[in-house]
């Protein structure tokens, strides 16, 4: 017992987690089904050590930590949490089904799940050893809700336990992106022995020349599984998506009906429902933008851009406020999206304020927005370094209040970090935000 109150509190100096916003479906952790309006410090995943990572849904949260293991809590009634049943929970649970797996990446979509298997280890030690690719390896889950076919197993049925999707199990998968109705999957590629193992590296950042496709399933009537140039209403079973042949794909990223891309290069590739007005796009279309980009948050009408220099830039976003100045104005750019050999031109603006403010992590909720300030910054944003936008109706930007806000806001938690010198990162629902602090 001493020992385990000695890891816990260890885990404790190591990590801190806080939320705010919506939580009448136990997302928040809180152990009450209320909202938020400010950060609330959240003690009950101690017990389970460190969390690495973050994925908010509609309402759900899925939690990784160090040694794959998943946690889930927040509504359940489509059986998102993958703990056999339908039922809502602010108690972060493990996810037995998932004991067995070293989980490496995980996305929560509106009333759906997803979860990878880790694959590089593996590939790893075949490559150095000559070991035998253990056939679980990259491997995907699904769970949730599944009447649009997003769970990807060639029906319409929802899934009360993560399930793996056949049509993956010969193909070796690195990332999923859940959003409100369909699925992208983005393979891992195969690896070649010609390559440096003392660099895995660049095999995890997807350098070489090894072709990694996207896959989509689920809804597809606004475009967002890019697999025809023709409108496709929904898929239950995986198709590749078009347009991304011989692209060195990093990352792929999917909310409401948008579906989006980032290439080695720093290229944006997106697709599905247009932004500020546009027409819907079928396949993926590259966004001219004159920038590379490093990171990429999607929004149900947004889009968050954020470029390798460190600068924020807003894609769409005319609603409740996540952006404060709709005409264009001289810090605007240009993006010009290519369609079947049309060039339609597309505003991306840099987000008021900030011209000289350097980013290092974006995040995107339905209607609201959140970054992270590099430490540089911290002295001129005296009460932290998260600022918070756009839709307040239930407290998800953390300010106590449920104003929208048409600007960057400081959001300040209400004690001083145990973690002292901590790295934060942000992530957002629909409604409601986390943020996980790291000791350096």
């Amino acid at each position: 017992m001493e020992e385990e109150e000695t890891r816990v509190e260890e885990a404790e100096e190591r990590k801190e987690i806080w939320s705010w916003g919506a939580g009448t479906d136990g997302q928040l952790a809180t152990g009450s089904l209320q909202d938020e309006l400010t950060p609330r410090f959240i003690r009950s995943l101690s017990a389970y050590g460190p969390i690495v990572s973050l994925s908010c849904g509609g309402a759900h949260v899925i939690a990784l930590t160090p040694g794959g293991r998943v946690l889930t809590w927040g509504r359940g009634t489509s059986g998102q949490l993958g703990h056999g049943e339908t039922v809502s929970t602010s108690q972060a649970n493990i996810v037995k089904q998932l004991e067995g797996f070293v989980i490496t990446h995980i996305s929560a979509g509106w009333n759906h799940s997803g979860f990878v298997s880790g694959v590089f280890m593996c590939s790893y030690l075949q490559l150095v050893y000559g070991q035998d690719e253990d056939e679980e390896t990259g491997a995907i889950f699904t769970c949730g809700d599944g009447s649009f076919g997003q769970l990807g197993h060639a029906d319409s049925s929802s899934q009360l336990y993560p399930r793996q999707v056949s049509y993956f199990a010969s193909k070796p998968v690195e990332q999923v992106a859940c959003g409100m109705r369909h699925t992208l999957v983005l393979l891992a590629g195969v690896l070649k022995r010609s390559c440096d193992y003392r660099d895995l590296s660049g095999i995890l950042c997807g350098a070489g020349n090894v072709e990694k496709p996207v896959y989509g399933f689920g809804s597809g009537k606004r475009g967002q599984l890019g697999i025809s140039t023709d409108k496709v209403k929904l898929t239950s079973l995986p198709q590749i998506t078009m347009g991304l042949e011989n692209i060195k794909i990093t990352c792929i990223h999917a909310n409401g009906d948008h579906s989006s891309a980032l290439s080695a290069d720093g290229s944006l590739y997106t697709w599905g429902r247009g932004f500020c007005g546009a027409l819907d796009t079928y396949i993926p279309c590259l966004s001219d933008v004159d920038f590379p980009i490093s990171k990429v948050a999607l929004g149900w009408n947004h889009a968050l851009l954020l470029s390798r220099q460190g600068y924020v830039f807003m894609l769409g976003g005319d609603r409740h406020g996540v952006l404060s100045d709709p005409p264009k104005t001289p810090s605007t750019a240009d993006v010009r999206v290519t369609r079947a050999g049309k060039s339609e031109e597309i505003i991306t603006r840099i987000i008021p304020g900030l011209a000289n403010v350097k980013v290092v992590q974006i995040a995107a909720g339905a209607e609201h927005s959140a970054f992270i300030t590099g430490k540089e910054m911290l002295k001129f944003f005296h009460n932290g370094s998260i600022m918070t936008w756009g839709w307040g109706e239930h407290g998800q930007l953390g300010l106590g209040d449920t104003n929208d806000q048409t600007a960057p806001q400081v959001v300040g938690l209400d004690r001083k970090s145990a973690c002292g010198d901590a790295i934060p990162r942000v992530y957002c629902g629909s409604g409601f935000s986390f943020v996980l602090m790291t000791k350096i």
